[in-house]
């Protein structure tokens, strides 16, 4: 499709061919709003009606209440797995679901070696892997013209959940073989719940795997998940976004050389020194700030940090990370509405949003 003269399309995109764009890094109409990761809330609870801990469980309130994130928020994504835990849970771990207003997290451990991981063969008809896989399917019938993310967790993260957080870490720095044998057997649950997501309905996967800056080096990240994730780039034949919070422009140029589609990353991070470090065969979504912007900031916070997004060259936007469950509904609007609107924001627009970013920041 030929651009105008300021890059843009001048065919309106429908959400998922906006979305897939974006990820592809191809001209758009406008710049894409999307969610790798959980955009609900309270408010959006209430409105449909399917509070947590039920809409991890039931396929119909996880339908209703991600679809919010369209209908309700104007993203061009829908992602309904909202828990880092689903998978998890269908294989043994122990977890406090918590209640409306707070996240579900796994407990305790269930093993302490590799060779301890022994997994049921029938998890995927768990019902928080169904769960997933029915919502996927409803949503796909109901928004055939928007893009559907699945999730499935990487290694690193059913790391922290089978042996316990602490307990790996440790592992990692007492016995590192150990550490490897783990992780080549946790990948196969990666992958084989990515797959059953695909054969849903889903059309991209997010796929967070948390050697977050405060606690992985760059050094460990090359040491453990570098060829890992090559792998999985390799093995799961949809667009994927790899998620890591935290403070990661250290290991963006290893993540770039993946084979991922685009990297979700943290407010920590700088837009312009992210696109620098990532590379050209990757994109970047993200990072609009949780606590300040849309936790306790005004509208006016996230739509700024949006703008400062997409003047950097960011292609398609959202929020850094699972959003706050008591953020306002009207800065997660303040997101979509600055993607849609930023190919009209003159030059002196843009530079005092960019400017307000910088204060709210």
């Amino acid at each position: 499709m030929p651009a105008n003269d300021k890059g843009w399309l001048d065919v309106s995109l429908t959400p998922m061919e906006r979305a897939l764009r974006a990820l592809r890094g191809e001209p758009v109409d406008r710049p894409a709003a999307i969610t790798p990761t959980s955009v609900v809330n309270v408010e959006l609870m209430d409105y449909s009606e399917s509070p947590f801990p039920e809409a991890h469980r039931d396929p119909g309130k996880m339908t209703a209440l991600a679809e919010t994130g369209h209908t309700v928020l104007g993203y061009d994504t829908i992602m309904p797995v909202f828990t880092i835990i689903q998978e998890s849970v269908a294989l043994g771990c122990e977890v406090d679901w918590a209640e409306k207003d707070n996240w579900a997290t796994c407990r305790g451990r269930l093993a302490e070696r590799p060779e301890d991981l022994k997994f049921p063969k029938d998890y995927l008809r768990h019902e928080t892997c169904t769960c997933v896989l029915d919502s996927l399917r409803e949503l796909k019938r109901r928004h055939p013209d928007v893009l559907i993310i699945g999730k499935t967790m990487g290694p690193w993260t059913l790391g922290y959940h089978f042996f316990g957080t602490q307990d790996f870490l440790l592992m990692t720095i007492d016995d590192p073989d150990a550490t490897m044998r783990a992780l080549h057997i946790l990948k196969e649950i990666t992958v084989e719940f990515g797959l059953a997501q695909i054969e849903a309905g889903a059309d991209v996967l997010t796929l967070p795997d948390h050697a977050t800056g405060d606690l992985v080096n760059a050094e460990y990240y090359r040491r453990f998940l570098f060829d890992i994730h090559c792998e999985l780039a390799e093995r799961i034949p949809c667009p994927l976004i790899m998620h890591i919070c935290g403070r990661t422009v250290d290991r963006m140029p290893d993540i770039g050389r993946t084979g991922f589609d685009a990297f979700h990353f943290d407010s920590k991070n700088l837009p312009g020194e992210s696109l620098d470090a990532i590379g050209p065969k990757m994109r970047l979504v993200g990072n609009v700030n949780n606590p300040k912007a849309l936790f306790t900031g005004a509208p006016e916070a996230a739509y700024a940090e949006t703008v400062r997004a997409l003047d950097a060259g960011v292609p398609a936007v959202g929020p850094e990370c699972a959003v706050p469950l008591r953020a306002p509904t009207e800065n997660l609007k303040a997101i979509s509405r600055a993607a849609a609107e930023f190919p009209a924001l003159s030059l002196t627009d843009r530079e005092e949003w960019c400017s307000l970013a910088e204060v709210y920041g």
